[in-house]
């Protein structure tokens, strides 16, 4: 390891990039494989979607806190309804954070809805609709994350 190498030039979390690649990789590599190892739907289904929410999970509760400083969840009041929560490192922490590692987070969070989007444009163009209620479940936990993660980082509450 080179000492005199520039802070900020590598991941300062690389297991926690990883896993947070991971699960999006997974969800969206057997998506599109799964058609040439399984005939049943069901299979393809239920992988695809336990895939997407172990992202879900993983993002929302361990690679959002690590690499961007930001926690989101939902809670029911007396009342009811849902309320949204948004908590975020200070400023000082947060201008620690390793660029990489930010960067990394927001590209997947974003090009992973995206792939999920492509992917229902062509559920549609082929007619496959129960393919598109997988798309639907994985892109909806994608959005999921996309807004609770852009609220926190937009400091709203």
């Amino acid at each position: 390891m080179d000492l005199d190498q520039p802070v900020g030039e590598n991941y300062t979390n690389p297991k926690t990039c990883f896993f947070h690649v991971l699960f999006k990789a997974a969800a969206l590599a057997f998506y599109i494989l799964s058609a040439l190892f399984f005939d049943s739907f069901v299979v393809i289904f239920v992988v695809t979607v336990v895939l997407a929410a172990f992202d879900f999970w993983v993002v929302k509760n361990v690679s959002g806190r690590i690499l961007v400083g930001y926690r989101w969840w939902n809670e029911i009041n007396e009342l009811g309804e849902s309320v949204w929560k948004f908590e975020s490192l200070d400023q000082q922490s947060l201008a620690r954070i390793n660029k990489k590692d930010s960067w990394l987070f927001w590209w997947t969070l974003y090009l992973t809805a995206a792939a999920w989007i492509i992917f229902g444009i062509f559920s549609i163009i082929r007619f496959e609709p129960d393919y598109l209620l997988a798309v639907g479940v994985c892109l909806s936990l994608s959005l999921a994350n996309i807004v609770g993660f852009t609220k926190c980082r937009k400091g709203m509450d």
